[in-house]
Order: C-alpha cells, then structure tokens, then sequence
C-alpha cells in the first residue's frame, strides 16, 4: 500500500534523501568530525558506583578513622593479640569491597542488556544504535514510547504527542510540530517522528536523568537514613564516655603507661559497632547479585528494601498478566456489512501505522495489506483516547475514514451492539470495534456519529506463572489491584481466570470519584479497574499512598509512565517502553512476572536480618558504654584487654551476624528500625553491662596476690559471654537446625579457648577454682532470665 499521510509534516530546510521524500540524517563523514570534536553524548550510563567510589566509601569512614588510629598505637604498647581488631576490620573491609565489586559487575551487565537503544538516521538509512554514540546534529526517529535520550528540534512530526509531565508537571500530552523544542526526558505517548539533536553530553537534561535513575545508590533507604542515626547516637555517647575512660586509666594505673593504654582501647573499640554498615552493605549487594541471576536489573539499591515493605501492588494487565502479543480468533460484521470489504479495511489499518501496538500487530498478522489502498492521513492511538483512526483513499477512487478502538467509546450507550461485546468480554476476550466516521480525522469529535461496521476479537495469552505471582501476594498479605485501560468486564475475566480475590466486582473507572479521599475508598474496597486513563493510574497510586500504603506498580507501557514514577516501587518488563524502564527502579528482564516474589523475598530477607544483627552490634555498645561508665565512677581498672573483646565480638557478633544477616526471612517488613532496634538493645545492653561489672567487682574481692588480674577478668569474661550467648539465642529465634548448630558452634569455641593452655595463654584467660567462675555462671544465669522477661515485656508493652 502506498503511505502518504497528509498529517506528516516536513521541515524543509533540513537535507532530504531524494528517494524517500525525508530527512537522510548526518553522513558518515559528519559524524566522523563531531566525534573528533567531542561533539558526542558521552555521559555513561551508570548503573553503579566507580571502583574508586567502591574503595573510598568502604576505606575512609568515621570509625575505620578511629579504629585504625587505635590499631596504630596498639601496635606500638602491647602484644600482636591485643592490635587482633584491627585486621578484624580490614578483613571486614575487604569484604564489603569485594561483595560491591561484584554487585557492580552483575549490574553493570544487566545494564548494558537493559539499555535504551535510539533508532538514528544516517545516510538516510535508520538503525539502533547506544545512547552514548549519537553526535549533535543527528536526527533521532521517535515512535510511541521511545524516550527523548537528548535535548533537540523536531523535524519531521506524524501526529506527535510528546509527555512533558515529569519535567514541567503539565498533565496533558503536548502536540509536536517541525521546528519545537524537544526535551530530554520527556518521552512520546502517541505518533511518531524525528528530531535532531541540538545538545549532547552533559548539556542535556538527559544526562543528569540517566545517571540518577540507574544508579547504584544507598539513599532514600529507612534502614540506612535509621542506623546514620544510630551511629551518629553512639558517637555522641561515645566522645565522652572515652575522654572519662582515659582520664581515669591514667589515673588508676599511673605506676604502668603502656598497660593503661592498653587497657583503654580496649575500653573504647568494643563501643563501635564496626560490622553494622559493612554487613548491611553486604547484605544489600548479595540481593543485587542474587536477583541478578534471576535477570532482575535493581536500577536503585533502596528499591529492593522498598518493596519488601510494599503492602499494596498495583497491576497493569496488559504485558503484566497476560503476555505482549495477541490473536486475532474472529471479525464479526455488523449493520451488514461485507467481510471481504472489511478485511480490506482492517489490512488497510494495519498499514497505516509504522509502530504498532500489540492490538494492531494481531490484525496485521491475520489481515494482509489492500495493495490498491492509500493513506491519507492518520490518527495513532492513544490510551487516553482509546482508539486510533486512518483516511484513506480507496482503489476506486472513494475516500473513508475509519476508527479503531474501545467499543464502549465509540458507540452511544445505548447501542444494541454493546450487549453482545459485553458477553465477549465476559469471556476474558478483548473486543475492538471498527467504525467508519462521518467526519474528518482532524476533527476532535470524530467519533460521535461513527457507524459500527465490524467487531474484532481479540483473544489474550496469560502468562502461565500469573496466578502463582497473584496467589503469592495474597499469603504474604499483599493487596493486588489491576488497574487497566481495556474493558472493566473482560479485564474481571483475565483476574478470575487468574483467580484474584474480588474479579468478580469490577470497577469500571469512568465512574470513580475525582476526589482523593473518595477514590482511596473505592481502592481498598475493590481490586479490579477497568477504562482507567493515564492520569487515573498516577491519581490512583496517589490515593493509595494517602491512606499510609506502601505501593508498587508494574506496567510495562507508555501509558503506566506517571504511575509507575509516582508509586514507592516502580517495576518494568525488560520488554517495555524506553519511558518504562527510565522511570522504574526494578526491571525485570526476563519479562517474568513470576520473578516479583523473588524480589520481594530478597528485600525482606534484608530488612528483616539488618534488624536483627543490628539488635546484636547496639548490645555490644550499650554494655560497652556502661561497663566504662561504671569504671569511670568507681575508678578501677578496666575489666578488659582488647583481645578479650576481640574474642567475644566474633564468637558473640562478627560471626553469627554474619549468617543471620543472610539467612531466609519472609516477615513483612515493618518501619521504625530505630524504635524497633532500640527498644531491645538498650535493656539488653544494660542489664549486661551491670551483671558484667557486678562479676568483676565480685572477683577483685574474692582473688588477691599473683595472678589476680587474669582470674578477674576471666571470670568476667565468663559472664559477658555467657550473657551475650543468651541475647544471641533470643535474636536467633525461630530456631532451625542450622541456627541451633551456630550458637553451639560458638560456645565450643569458647569453651575451647578456656580449655587449650596456649589459647588460654594467648587470650589471658584463665579460669582460677571454682566458687568464682560458678558465681559467674550464677550471675550470669539470672542476668539472661531478666534479659528474657524484658524483651518479652518490651515486645508486648512497645509493639513497633
């Protein structure tokens, strides 16, 4: 069929290639010389931190400061064992590195398969090619859903509707004629065209929108804005609680400077929570690998928390429950029309659009071209109008125009039709009515008068994996809601085949209020939305939001582009617009619903394990504070050196976080982390900081002459551990077989450590008769049930 569409306009003082009438781009040697100036869009598309980046945010922080300034004087007053904190922290160090480096890696590669790819013409002769290698001048070629990548002119326009509202916040779509400014970020909801690019690189708007949407990013995040607060808590107790331990040390131990400061690191190291930030770095950047594995592209860190805490998620039908393509099963004439005319009509429809969406695609497998057929101008479809049109000049030498779209908007409600459509959809069919309007296509009111002339089946492939998705959400307490732009009656049918509680009470979203409050109602109590435009989908999100949910969105289309920016979690199929994946934070490239659960899994895993750990690391520091405290005021010496806090933070902390942080966790995440964190943490960290010092006053009663010293400490060394066991066993639970094999494995360890004579040489540890290391133990025992009784008190009494 020939295509000559009358709507298409030309800006004729760009170059034309004579055989095709259009623009022909930049030549080859154009483009080699803006290359050679630089002229090119070089901002790489970042989807995670440098190496450089990696090393110093690992390396240079607050308390590896502290600590390596200790180590170093460590290294100079007192025995290897006592400086063992320090290769603690870099091999801790070194681990978070190595762990974000292959983060890194995994999103880097799933970076470049996710990548927008612009079609450039060049030489008159169109191709994909990277973001990063279109030069200033090219001319760039648009269709429904391609994201403008950089700042230009349009050129050629074929009823171009450009969406500027994620950069201006005007709504309604923006129509583009040769000659208007086009925005990088912006992106096109329907027609076509072409554009050159008058800024490139840094210039463009684009640059600073690529790099903030994919990159490696730990903001926004409760659990890291949660434990800067928590850090930054502990700095202020621990600033003073310091100068008070030095001052005293130095005072009480004035005949030895070496083993006072020996004894005062050790004082001061055990109140950093050193392994917190390294080990919720690691747990985040093992998510980003696992869901790697699984094609999952995590285009910003936090979002893998986010939908861990998602309580509500949001569904398009269209590419989400069912797959993109479609078939075309039965055409239905109707007011007698003749089938052989309106195959015509449709093989002719199908022509008339260059980019066409899955609807059209169907129709143009089934129904070939009508070679004698030529168009004259043309309508793209658009969601927010629901139906498409074309003109056209037939090979007799008639002119029609026909519209393509929602039966329900183009026909009068009333109409006779409209019952048999609706038993159509009642089957889960998509139905599309083809209509000859009376009026012109430039008309705003085509539509009204249009004769009904043939109605289209369409039947919808669901992805085989949809109703496992949806049943997943519905036990781990998650609300779905379709929300889509096809028929309300055939989009209840795809759910109930699917078997999403509530299909059967469709809400057809003509008829929703406009107002927040009133339409948050109708969300929570219904879960299936059909007709919904655009701009209903972004004001549907935000209505769920008002009511304290946490949303995701799925879509894989232009018209989910505002919602899916607008939602907490905005997640795309791999398969979908340029604008899509711009926007979401999760791209699924596999195009798999059926990956979700996975995502939500491993947030939850995260969540639900940093909050635990961090109850272990802020224990360790509360009862280090208030061991050095109560040294301060009583002004003895310190209980310990630092190899003994070396020992118990590893067997206690280091290496059972380690795992706990890693485990499997399918508990909802809840908000608070601080309140949640701290309420356990404080008694915990007090009750064992007091039972520890009251064991050690009790000792340096009890022991005196040679070898005093040791014997205190290691009985209260006894009672710490035994005390630290026990709020390991509380954070531990529920117990499985694995969690009950790593807390016996550290008590073996300890229990190795007193027993073989050169680790108790190596550690000072001794323990001496036996009346004071059973009052330990006895201590120690009551310690742990009061430990017991206040978590269970706190839990009930301070539910988060």
């Amino acid at each position: 069929m020939t295509h000559i569409d009358a709507g298409a306009e030309l800006d004729p003082v760009h170059p034309v290639a004579p055989a095709t009438g259009r623009a022909a781009g930049l030549t080859a040697a154009e483009v080699a010389e803006r290359v050679a100036r630089g002229e090119v869009n070089d901002v790489p598309i970042r989807s995670s931190r440098s190496l450089g980046e990696i090393v110093r945010a690992n390396v240079f922080t607050r308390f590896n400061a502290i600590i390596g300034v200790l180590w170093v004087i460590m290294l100079g007053v007192a025995p290897i064992q006592d400086s063992l904190f320090g290769f603690v922290i870099i091999a801790n160090t070194g681990i978070g590195i190595i762990q974000e480096l292959r983060a890194k890696k995994t999103l880097d590669g799933l970076a470049v398969i996710g990548e927008a790819k612009p079609t450039v013409r060049r030489d008159g002769v169109a191709a994909e090619i990277s973001t990063s290698q279109i030069v200033l001048g090219d001319l760039v070629e648009l269709g429904p859903g391609d994201k403008i990548v950089v700042d230009g002119e349009a050129v050629e326009t074929d009823s171009l509707e450009v969406d500027e509202s994620l950069l201006t916040g005007e709504a309604d779509p923006v129509i583009k004629k040769p000659g208007d400014r086009m925005m990088s970020g912006s992106f096109v909801v329907a027609g076509g065209g072409a554009f050159t690019a008058t800024k490139v690189g840094r210039e463009a708007y684009a640059a600073q929108l690529a790099e903030e949407a994919s990159r490696f990013t730990l903001v926004h995040s409760e659990l890291r804005s949660g434990i800067s607060t928590i850090l930054k808590y502990v700095t202020w107790l621990m600033v003073p609680t310091s100068i008070g331990l030095i001052i005293s040390q130095l005072v009480v131990k004035d005949d030895n400077f070496k083993e006072s400061i020996a004894y005062t690191v050790g004082g001061i190291v055990p109140m950093i929570p050193e392994g917190l930030v390294l080990l919720t770095s690691v747990a985040f950047a093992i998510g980003v690998i696992r869901l790697g594995r699984q094609q999952c592209l995590v285009q910003e860190l936090p979002a893998i928390e986010g939908l861990a805490r998602v309580d509500t998620v949001c569904l398009d039908k269209t590419g989400t429950l069912t797959e993109g393509g479609m078939d075309v099963t039965e055409v239905r004439s109707l007011n007698g029309a003749d089938e052989s005319y309106v195959r015509k009509v449709l093989g002719a429809l199908g022509e008339s659009d260059p980019r066409p969406n899955a609807s059209l695609q169907a129709i143009i497998d089934a129904y070939p071209d009508a070679e004698e057929w030529r168009c004259t101008e043309s309508l793209p479809f658009s969601s927010a109008r629901k139906y498409s049109g074309a003109s056209f000049s037939e090979g007799d030498g008639d002119n029609s125009t026909w519209l393509l779209g929602a039966p329900d908007v183009l026909l009068p409600s009333d109409d006779p039709s409209l019952a048999e459509i609706e038993g159509l959809n009642q089957q889960g069919l998509r139905v599309l009515l083809l209509a000859r309007a009376a009026g012109e296509l430039d008309d705003p009111d085509v539509a009204a008068g249009a004769r009904a002339t043939a109605l289209v089946v369409l039947e919808q492939r669901l992805r085989p994996d949809a109703g496992d998705t949806l049943r997943y959400f519905e036990e781990q307490d998650v609300a779905a809601k379709v929300i889509s732009g096809d028929n309300a009656v055939s989009v209840s049918a795809v759910a109930g085949k699917l078997g999403l509680p509530g299909a059967e009470n469709t809400v057809d979203a003509r008829h929703l209020p406009a107002e927040q409050g009133e339409m948050a109602e109708a969300l929570d109590a219904n879960s299936v939305f059909g007709r919904v435009t655009p701009q209903q989908k972004r004001d549907m999100v935000g209505a769920l939001q008002s009511r304290g949910h946490t949303v995701a969105m799925t879509g894989d289309g232009v018209n989910d582009v505002l919602a899916l920016k607008d939602a907490d979690i905005g997640v795309s199929m791999g398969s979908g617009s340029e604008a899509t994946r711009a926007v979401a934070q999760i791209v699924l490239l596999n195009n798999s619903f059926a990956t979700l659960p996975s995502v939500v899994a491993e947030g939850r895993r995260v969540i639900g394990n940093i909050t635990r750990v961090a109850t272990l690391f802020l224990v360790k520091t509360v009862y280090s504070v208030i061991i050095a405290l109560l040294v301060v005021c009583s002004q003895v010496e310190y209980l310990f050196l630092p190899r003994h806090l070396t020992l118990l933070s590893t067997l206690t902390i280091g290496v059972p976080a380690f795992f706990l942080a890693l485990a499997p966790n399918k508990e909802r995440a809840r908000p608070h982390f601080v309140r949640r964190v701290m309420r356990y943490a404080i008694p915990g960290g007090v009750v064992a900081g007091v039972a520890t010092f009251g064991t050690y006053l009790l000792a340096r009663h009890y022991y005196e002459g040679a070898g005093a010293r040791e014997a205190e400490t290691s009985a209260a060394t006894l009672a710490l551990f035994l005390i630290a066991m026990w709020v390991l066993a509380i954070i531990a639970r529920p117990y499985t077989w694995w969690r009950i094999g790593l807390i016996g494995a550290m008590g073996l360890g300890f229990l190795l450590v007193l027993t073989v004579p050169w680790l108790q040489d190596f550690f000072q540890l001794k323990l001496v008769g036996t009346t004071m290391p059973w009052a330990a133990v006895a201590i120690a025992a009551v310690a742990s049930l009061i430990i017991e009784v206040v978590y269970r008190w706190v839990g009930r009494r301070f539910p988060a």
